[in-house]
């Protein structure tokens, strides 16, 4: 598998990036296979493919702290990111693994390998909800997928120095939430590992195999994707 660390300067760039290498590898390029590992500069807002923003997100303060909302091409729920949340992304063949076309195997096929790679930091992660990772019942990393013809998309989160007050004060509540939250509120559910961003970049590579560079990125795809898409009110906005 390839490994990409790349983290773009434009946050819509970040986002169409991951749909790019996803279109990289269905088209049969060079790609294949691939993890990327990124990590925002700023506070970012991001909102699933049919979440209503007038929902999940707290609009004013978004405003009122210029952190933008931008739409993924995944579902789920809104999630706040930035410094101290490392971002991943994997691209999986379905002709290397066909199990992954259902998507109870694609959630635990992928969270598995994390939660082994996070294991030899010393850290019990426990696959929770639909697609979540935690520790001692609290919430460090939350996921999600696209699915394409010949290829699937796995991207989501890990917490391990981020602030996390900037989660109450950016999102509402979710509309649906798993029964091991107990409706505990946003401050009391998520935690960060507070490990460092080296020793997780190195166990997600190690975790998928990810050990050659990936030297050529699809970089005209991505600038396609944010302006037709991801720079786009009409997109990041739709519901």
């Amino acid at each position: 598998m390839l490994r990409l660390d790349l983290t773009c300067p434009d946050p819509a760039a970040n986002l169409a990036l991951d749909e790019a290498l996803l279109d990289l590898a269905e088209d049969g390029g060079d790609g294949g296979e691939i993890l990327r590992l990124w990590e925002p500069h700023a506070p970012l807002v991001v909102v699933g493919r049919s979440s209503q923003v007038a929902v999940e997100v707290q609009q004013d303060e978004c405003r009122r702290r210029a952190v933008p909302v931008l739409r993924r091409v995944s579902g789920g729920a809104a999630i706040v990111t930035g410094p101290g949340c490392l971002m991943y992304a994997v691209v999986l063949s379905y002709a290397r693994h066909p199990e992954l076309r259902m998507l109870d195997q694609a959630h635990q096929y992928v969270l598995s390998r994390i939660a082994a790679g996070l294991s030899t930091l010393g850290i019990a992660a426990d696959i929770c909800g639909t697609s979540d990772l935690a520790r001692d019942g609290r919430k460090f990393s939350g996921n999600s997928l696209r699915c394409k013809r010949e290829h699937l998309l796995y991207h989501g989160t890990l917490l391990y120095d981020f602030d996390l007050s900037l989660i109450s004060s950016l999102l509402g509540v979710p509309p649906r939430v798993p029964d091991y939250r107990e409706n505990r509120p946003h401050q009391e559910f998520v935690a960060n590992l507070s490990v460092p961003r080296e020793a997780l970049a190195a166990r997600l590579a190690a975790a998928f195999g990810a050990s050659e560079t990936m030297s050529d990125w699809p970089v005209e795809r991505t600038k396609f994707l944010v302006a037709e898409r991801y720079g786009r009110d009409s997109w990041n906005f739709a519901r």
